[in-house]
């Protein structure tokens, strides 16, 4: 995998960090991302507001509705397994706001699902606690599954690549194309 992630990288100069790199190399800090969304210092789609949460539209969606729910001030609450006996109530309040939230994006009959990441086993590469409302489709089971070649893809220059091939230690031929990895038998 880290030959095909540094063979992209150095040749279509694409970033191919995964979430769940992004999760191993973060840091638990004082002001984060979602701290500045919750301040207004950066713009956001905001989906609901109220007094101690703010929602939005994630800008890597993994579903058709794929909304970020945070409280405004996390209180020391960068992680759910740091809650404690005064957080009780915030968290009420984010699970009801979830159900809002669903209802008022219409998930509430198909079903949707509530996601909480915590700790880098647990993917979270923000901490901020901050819950995933995800629907708008069949969303599969178990989650957290993955390939050695789920890439993502994050274009660092435009570079005007059709595709090319490499052959890997496995002698599975990996033909790569802008945005996409497939893999040949």
């Amino acid at each position: 995998t880290w030959e095909v992630k540094k063979y992209i990288k150095d040749t279509l100069m694409v970033s191919t960090k995964t979430e769940i790199d992004k999760a191993k190399e973060a840091k638990e800090e004082e002001d984060t991302i979602f701290g500045k969304i919750a301040r207004k210092e950066i713009k956001s789609d905001v989906a609901y507001e109220d007094d101690l949460c703010l929602a939005f539209r994630d800008i890597h969606p993994q579903a058709p509705v794929h909304i970020v729910l945070i409280p405004k001030k996390h209180q020391g609450l960068t992680r759910l397994s740091k809650a404690k006996e005064e957080h009780k109530d915030l968290l009420g309040h984010l699970m009801v706001v979830a159900a809002k939230i669903a209802a008022q994006e219409k998930l509430v009959e198909g079903g949707w699902r509530f996601v909480i990441n915590d700790g880098s086993n647990g993917g979270q590469s923000v901490y901020h606690l901050h819950i995933h409302i995800l629907g708008g489709r069949q969303l599969g089971w178990p989650p957290g599954q993955t390939t050695p070649f789920n890439l993502s893809f994050e274009f660092i220059s435009t570079i005007p690549v059709s595709y090319t091939h490499l052959t890997l230690p496995t002698n599975r031929e990996v033909q790569i194309s802008v945005g996409a990895v497939s893999l040949k038998k």
